[in-house]
């Protein structure tokens, strides 16, 4: 179907428009990426950057796609190395919303791409979607965009597929601060964007700031016995050591009936390829607990 790409291409060309200055009329040859969700999707359109933030961690909780060894790490997402930034020269920065702060000291060195996913009390799949494509018009990758949401569109509705005997089933989206308090995921979060998509109901319905709600106390993960329950790595060392002993986790109703599912890390901010893999890990944890009970 050529409609629904027709409107994002439509609606990610105003925002490219709005976005990028004038000055950069070329596609760039040297790209440097603030932001993780656009380091993702820069990757996943076949771009290498020179630059990148907090490399070692990118490799530890997004994990996909596979980061180069040859990106120059640019150190805190917060406070990049400007002098090291310099010295990259990269002909274009990418952003998100989230470092608009910074976009007067960036564009001293680069023009600025600012490409915006999460926004309060907005389901962020779509804007993944446009960002994708306007980052592609900018990087004179285009068809690569293109392929990249239909791509990912295709996978997620797959996964649906595989899950429609678990329709609807309420799920539980967390990461476990300690042993005695969880973050939720909302649905303006891409884990709940990805529920829904996926045919699953967030158990979660309760207001997020900015895509979840920290800290509740396990308990409430009782409020909907038959809910199940997804946790999302990394859990705190504290918290793997002394899960299994824990009295008030062992009470609730899903770990007791085995509706619990530890999955790898997802960047929680991230874009299509970030969606992609929490659809995957998702579908695998929810097709366990559907075959187990």
């Amino acid at each position: 179907m050529t409609t629904p790409i027709t409107r994002r291409c439509l609606l990610a060309s105003a925002l490219l428009s709005a976005a990028l200055p004038g000055r950069l009329r070329a596609a760039p040859q040297s790209v440097a990426v603030i932001d993780w969700g656009m380091l993702e999707t820069t990757l996943a359109l076949g771009v290498q950057p020179a630059a990148g933030t907090e490399l070692v961690q990118f490799r530890q909780l997004v994990v996909e796609p596979e980061l180069p060894e040859t990106i120059a790490d640019l150190g805190l997402r917060g406070t990049p190395n400007y002098e090291l930034l310099g010295l990259v020269a990269p002909d274009l920065i990418v952003i998100s919303n989230f470092y608009e702060y910074q976009r007067a000291a960036l564009e001293r060195v680069a023009p600025v791409l600012s490409l915006p996913v999460y926004e309060a009390g907005k389901p962020p799949y779509p804007l993944a979607e446009q960002a994708a494509v306007a980052l592609g018009d900018a990087l004179g990758r285009v068809q690569q965009a293109a392929a990249l949401v239909d791509d990912t569109a295709n996978f997620v509705a797959q996964c649906r597929e595989i899950l429609r005997p678990l329709a609807a089933r309420p799920v539980f989206v967390v990461n476990l601060g300690d042993s005695r308090h969880f973050r939720a995921f909302g649905a303006d979060s891409m884990a709940g964007d990805m529920l829904a998509r996926l045919g699953l109901a967030n158990a979660w319905t309760d207001p997020t700031s900015y895509s979840a709600a920290a800290p509740v106390g396990i308990e409430a993960l009782a409020r909907q016995p038959d809910a199940a329950i997804v946790v999302m790595a990394p859990l705190p060392p504290e918290v793997a050591r002394t899960l299994v002993d824990n009295a008030l986790w062992n009470a609730l109703p899903a770990v007791r009936q085995g509706r619990v599912a530890v999955i790898d890390p997802v960047n929680h901010f991230g874009g299509l390829p970030s969606a992609r893999r929490l659809a995957r890990l998702l579908t695998d944890a929810a097709s366990q607990w559907g075959r187990d009970g």
